[in-house]
């Protein structure tokens, strides 16, 4: 059995990550990027022993490690690995690494791609090991300039030193590494978009079945996965499934790149624990809300997607997949935007439907035209030119968007939307109630505007609840 490096672990499980326990130990590039710099931190340690113990042993460390995707959807990533086939049916397998991101907010997988190269090389030659994939592509960002270059110079080193490519790392495995620049389209996000895309043609989802697992590119067996995910792998095959599950809370186990924007002291991306209290995080590492904790109008805890939370949540919130979908959102891609008091949040969820309706790639009916519909509602709400029976129909919309749609850009462009009327609603009514005030002659054209029976009922109690 491979040798355990020892570490002594956190006692608590939402403590503070102490340097020793860093996985990404040059995310401020502090150092080399570059190979010898990345051996000096640590990888490419003992990768030849690791491939050895084989494919299972290395897909039964992942699961054992309770890691979970960390493009998003928090799916358990070794037995997503698991689904790959055993045995050739003669078509090659493959891997790719999806490093297109684009959702807002987002910005620690480009810190990986453009100052630690080689932990993501290292890892995609172990996760490809394991799932007996014979070559992996790296689809990055088009925008991502510097970072492909960076990406392309560590497959090169890793290449002439005979770590990857021909009997890599001389174990007799053959596994070759591309990279594939994207368009910048934020549908390729998606993992059939992205397959698509990676074959030519236009980045549009498939329907599934079949999955990629059994036809993905080129109609071979495929697995798309994150870049941080697979990052991480060989720094858990190397410590061990136990000293990684031994941060955060049950389920939800590990370290995790925050990457926290807006209006906040410091923007930054950190690594820490899973769990952590979400306050802690931005307090510790951020200097704080801009004006202080009390400024603080909301937080969208997990990129763009996700609903977003108010003051008296983020409050106590933990930062892990299990405790923010008991709050109505989600963890995503740990991509934290902060927003103060200064905020016009309806301004803001509205920016946010507006990049949603220009990325839709309009397969989809309910994406195509709700995107839109979503946008213009939320632009007459902005100035507060709407009926309150129509916060209600906003509603119902985003439930006609959401779960039917091919990929999940339909359940990202209904989530933040969701998430505004979920919690500030009063906003939606005051705002329009300041046009009413404003605009006295425009309230008898409004009533009447509503005709459906049952919408025009609702209006008017919620108008005889409001005067």
């Amino acid at each position: 059995m491979l040798a355990r490096l020892s570490r002594r672990v956190l006692s608590s499980t939402n403590g503070i990550l102490q340097d020793k326990d860093r996985i990404f130990t040059n995310i401020y590039c502090d150092n080399s990027p570059m190979l010898k710099g990345a051996q000096k931190r640590g990888d490419w340690h003992k990768t030849k022993d690791m491939l050895l113990m084989g494919p299972d042993w290395i897909i039964d460390e992942i699961k054992d490690s309770g890691l979970r995707g960390r493009g998003g959807a928090g799916f358990p990533s070794g037995l997503k690995y698991s689904f790959m086939p055993k045995k050739s049916d003669g078509r090659p397998s493959y891997l790719v690494i999806n490093a297109d991101e684009s959702e807002p907010g987002t910005c620690k997988d480009r810190e990986i791609l453009r100052h630690e190269p080689h932990k993501l090389i290292e890892g995609v030659l172990c996760v490809g090991t394991a799932m007996r994939a014979k070559a992996a592509y790296i689809y990055i960002r088009g925008e991502f300039w510097k970072e492909a270059n960076v990406v392309q110079a560590a497959i090169d080193e890793a290449y002439a030193a005979g770590l990857i490519g021909k009997n890599a790392c001389g174990t007799g495995i053959d596994f070759d590494v591309y990279v594939h620049r994207g368009a910048g389209a934020y549908i390729c996000g998606e993992e059939s978009a992205l397959i698509e895309s990676l074959e030519g043609k236009q980045g549009k989802p498939r329907m599934k079945p079949p999955f990629p697992a059994n036809a993905g590119l080129y109609g071979c067996p495929t697995t798309v996965t994150n870049v941080e995910t697979v990052a991480v792998v060989p720094t858990i095959l190397r410590r061990g499934p136990s000293w990684f599950k031994s941060f955060g809370n049950e389920g939800n186990a590990g370290t995790k790149l925050f990457c926290i924007s807006g209006h906040v002291n410091n923007p930054c991306t950190v690594e820490e624990v899973m769990s952590i209290p979400l306050k802690e995080l931005i307090e510790r590492h951020c200097g704080g809300v801009r004006g202080g904790w009390d400024n603080l109008l909301g937080i969208i805890p997990g990129g763009s997607s996700v609903p977003i939370l108010p003051k008296h949540i983020c409050d106590t919130v933990l930062m892990d997949f299990d405790s923010l979908r008991k709050v109505n959102s989600g963890l995503g891609t740990a991509a934290i935007i902060v927003m103060d008091k200064s905020t016009d949040i309806i301004d803001a969820i509205l920016r946010l439907s507006k990049f949603y309706k220009h990325e839709s790639c309009g397969q989809c009916t309910p994406c195509r035209e709700g995107t839109t519909w979503l946008v213009d509602i939320l632009t007459r709400m902005k100035y507060g030119q709407a009926d309150y029976a129509e916060i209600d129909m906003l509603e119902e919309l985003t439930k006609q968007i959401e779960g039917h749609t091919i990929c999940a850009l339909g359940d990202a462009a209904a989530w933040p939307v969701q998430g505004l009327i979920r919690h500030f609603r009063n906003v939606i009514e005051d705002r329009i109630d300041e046009y009413w005030a404003n605009n006295p002659g425009v309230r008898k054209t409004t009533v009447e505007s509503v005709r459906n029976p049952e919408l025009l009922e609702s209006y008017q109690r919620v108008l005889a609840q409001k005067h």
